[in-house]
């Protein structure tokens, strides 16, 4: 019986945390199907692989700069950050519209590239918001994105070898912050000890009336996407929240006056920390890794909190 994981589209990879289960697995697929085996991963759907002794490394450098390319950027000046703080997108129904067509390939060539960039996750999710109808300035916006990437697309992400084996979560959100609807923007990164296994920056599907709903919501949002990742919330897992009133929040069970608005699915996450499935701690502002994914931060914080999250340049000599 193979034990190890299996993913299949064109090619197909073998994953496994016991090398001979590995083996084992290859083995028997190869006496039902023609099969040849290339070794260790390099490359897989755009992908770049690097393993190493110390870790393994993933980017997607020659996917950026088939983008850049395509959208006749690739030798454009970068800027630092990807989307600027003062930016105020909206529908713009006044402004000239654009290629929809054009704009929506860029937007998904984009999305695409989220798989090794939580960087970026919060522009691309904006410039998302106006595929229906992109204006001049929803165009404007990923002219600046795609500069960003023109000076970053040799970065990417490292999963170091050593670690703790614990699930550690960072949850934010930004309160009112879009024009059309005043919705906040959800943003949460988990962790396995030190590097980021997946990330999210979206909007929240209900308005909220404080920032300390907005941060209840998104750590509730969290709480659920945890429950998928362990198909079962497990003890000894960590949300990290920098509103003390929303922590305050998840661990009173009475609906209080200016909370019962908020809708009954909200409030899963009290039963996980009722059961002890869910610790959720406080965590500085500072040093709030999810900050990233809500708004758009000047170039100093910016990098700070890129650095932070575990997003750098896998090609620089140290």
């Amino acid at each position: 019986m193979c034990f190890s994981g299996l993913t299949y589209v064109d090619d197909l990879f073998v994953t496994g945390t016991n090398l001979n289960m590995i083996k084992m697995c290859k083995f028997d697929m190869s006496k039902n199907f023609e099969m040849s085996d290339l070794g260790r991963l390099t490359y897989y759907l755009g992908i770049e692989v690097k393993q190493e002794e110390s870790g393994i490394t993933i980017n997607q450098e020659a996917y950026a700069q088939r983008i850049l390319k395509e959208a006749s950027l690739h030798d454009c000046n970068p800027t630092h950050i990807p989307i600027d703080p003062g930016t105020k997108l909206s529908k713009a129904e006044d402004e000239p519209e654009i290629d929809p067509t054009q704009y929506r390939k860029v937007v998904g060539s984009l999305r695409y590239l989220l798989q090794t960039r939580p960087d970026m996750a919060y522009a691309v999710g904006v410039i998302s918001r106006y595929m229906q109808s992109p204006r001049e300035s929803h165009g404007n916006a990923i002219k600046h994105i795609l500069r960003y990437l023109r000076g970053t697309t040799s970065h990417g992400i490292k999963y170091e070898r050593m670690g703790q084996n614990r699930i550690i979560g960072y949850s934010d959100s930004s309160h009112n912050v879009d024009q059309d609807d005043g919705r906040s923007t959800t943003g949460h990164i988990f962790y396995y000890g030190s590097s980021p296994i997946t990330w999210c920056s979206q909007k929240q599907d209900t308005v909220v009336l404080s920032s300390c709903e907005a941060e209840f919501m998104a750590a509730t949002a969290a709480a659920y996407l945890l429950g998928e990742i362990l198909n079962k919330i497990q003890e000894n897992v960590v949300l990290r929240v920098d509103n003390k009133s929303a922590i305050e929040l998840t661990k009173n069970p009475v609906f209080h006056g200016r909370s019962k608005h908020i809708h009954t699915r909200f409030h899963f996450i009290r039963n996980c920390v009722e059961n002890k499935q869910l610790e959720v701690e406080y965590i500085p502002g500072e040093k709030q890794k999810a900050d990233i994914l809500t708004k758009p931060l000047a170039r100093t914080k910016f990098k700070e909190m890129r650095s932070l999250i575990g997003v750098e340049d896998i090609f620089r000599k140290t």
